[in-house]
């Protein structure tokens, strides 16, 4: 198979990657936010179709394509596992009331002279307990966006403000399906990816915030920021109370000890399992929908909020969907991509069209700084042209693996750089289903609020800046 490599020309090896961003271009154009229910996802086995084709003509047998295809799936099987056990802990945290603690303590910290800072913070935490911008967006921001129109400030500041900390806490997530699929595409694993990738988002947040602080300065808000209807609502569904965040300090803590990310997620979906049973015994009858508790209701129910779909209803319509899971179910659309994407990346391996491409980044790309920066461009170009976050990290999550290695580059170079220019980028771009999608649940147009959305253009120049500083660039022989 490799000995063919070198007889696949350059134009050959991107003609698979141009069709499927061409096709990806237009599916989203016909389907909108529905094409990540299933027709991306045969797009990209279209596109592993046209690569075959390609490997035919060049004499590579169907069953090296298929071997390749196989290597790719067996190498994202902790990923799968992680996305199902990531599934599993959202639901017994809605259900113990962990998520809805954090989003009541956060709403709290609102006060109007802090208040864009405060909007960056309350985003964050309620983004990071949750692992989803677009809920975080959906529900809290437009709270926010509406008592920023109260106080009289403009509402694509105040936009910007709810972007930046919904993008922070979704890039940093282990609940986050775009933190989950940045290293399953670059070949490394979620924890390390994490903490590698705070390296760069921090001091992006940081300067975010004292953006914000100047800001502050400069604006003169009045009047009152009335959350205690919202406060009111979580604590009549949830017992709210200090103790519950012993749950995710205990899986915290599991990931500074460095353990298996399995083990961790195993650990907090069982405490948070446990802390609805001694915390919301209401909320388990509810669920359950009998008049009495015993074991066999308590067993099933919690089952069902690990495994399906929980929704959790409130007296506050802003708050319903926030409290909704989809348990590992609601995983299987990520890993139905991220099989697919596979397909695609064996195929495009097993012709030689990765190392091809690899070649030709690699000469032209003579440094770190010059690989990460087209990494950058990729994301963003492809945000552009395909509309749509998760496949500006899968596509060149596939194209640039093989280039970081060869360069001698642990792989959570790659996913942190993804991240860094694919996830927060989407939502600069209208088109981009993610821009399209803030915008309308915002009410604020992406012109509005793009300049205000400092964290989110912030960080694609900061990873370059660790790249041309040579700042915690780890090599694979440190990792």
């Amino acid at each position: 198979m490799r000995e063919k490599s070198p007889a696949l020309s350059l134009g050959a090896a991107l003609l698979p990657v141009v069709v499927l961003i061409l096709l990806l271009g237009f599916n989203v154009s016909v389907f909108g936010d529905n094409a990540l229910g299933g027709s991306n996802q045969f797009i990209l086995l279209i596109g592993a179709a046209v690569a075959a084709v390609i490997g035919f003509r060049k004499k590579i047998a169907y069953v090296e394509m298929m071997e390749a295809i196989g290597t790719n799936l067996k190498a994202t099987t902790g990923a799968i596992l992680i996305l199902l056990f990531v599934g599993a802990l959202a639901g017994t945290w809605l259900a113990s009331g962990i998520i809805p603690a954090m989003i009541y303590y956060g709403l709290q910290l609102i006060h109007p002279a802090v208040f864009l800072p405060a909007c960056v913070i309350i985003c964050a935490i309620i983004s990071l307990a949750t692992g989803s911008s677009w809920t975080t967006s959906a529900t809290v921001g437009i709270a926010l966006i509406g008592i920023g129109k109260a106080l009289g400030l403009p509402v694509g500041m105040v936009a910007g403000a709810v972007i930046s900390g919904a993008y922070f806490g979704d890039k940093l997530s282990p609940l986050s399906d775009t933190t989950n699929l940045a290293p399953a595409m670059a070949g490394g694993d979620l924890f390390t990816h994490i903490r590698y990738m705070t390296l760069t988002t921090v001091p992006s947040i940081v300067i975010t915030l004292a953006l914000f602080i100047l800001i502050s300065f400069f604006q003169t808000p009045s009047g009152q920021t009335d959350i205690n209807q919202m406060l009111s609502a979580i604590e009549d569904k949830f017992t709210i109370n200090l103790w519950l965040f012993l749950v995710p300090l205990t899986v915290i803590f599991l990931i500074i000890k460095k353990s298996p990310p399995l083990i961790a997620l195993m650990i907090g979906t069982l405490l948070g399992a446990l802390f609805t049973v001694l915390f919301q015994s209401q909320l388990l009858l509810e669920l359950s929908g009998v008049a009495h508790l015993n074991l066999t209701t308590v067993y099933e129910t919690l089952l069902n909020v690990i495994t399906t779909e929980t929704v959790i209803e409130t007296d506050n319509p802003m708050l319903n969907d926030l409290f909704t899971s989809g348990g590992m179910g609601g995983m299987l659309g990520t890993i139905w991509l991220i099989i697919c994407a596979m397909v695609f990346g064996g195929v495009m391996d097993a012709i030689g069209a990765l190392e091809r491409i690899s070649q030709a980044l690699l000469q032209w790309a003579q440094n770190t700084l010059q690989l990460f920066a087209s990494t950058v461009l990729s994301c963003v170009t492809i945000n552009i042209s395909a509309s749509d976050q998760y496949l500006s990290l899968v596509i060149p999550g596939k194209m640039f693996a093989k280039a970081y290695k060869d360069r001698g580059l642990a792989p959570e170079n790659l996913s942190r750089t993804l991240e860094d220019s694919g996830t927060v980028t989407s939502v600069l771009i209208p088109w981009n289903t993610c821009g399209a999608y803030q915008s309308g649940v915002l009410g604020v147009s992406v012109s509005s609020y793009f300049i205000y959305a400092f964290f989110n253009w912030i960080s694609p120049f900061m990873t370059l800046l660790f790249a041309a500083f040579q700042i915690k660039i780890k090599s694979l022989k440190e990792a």
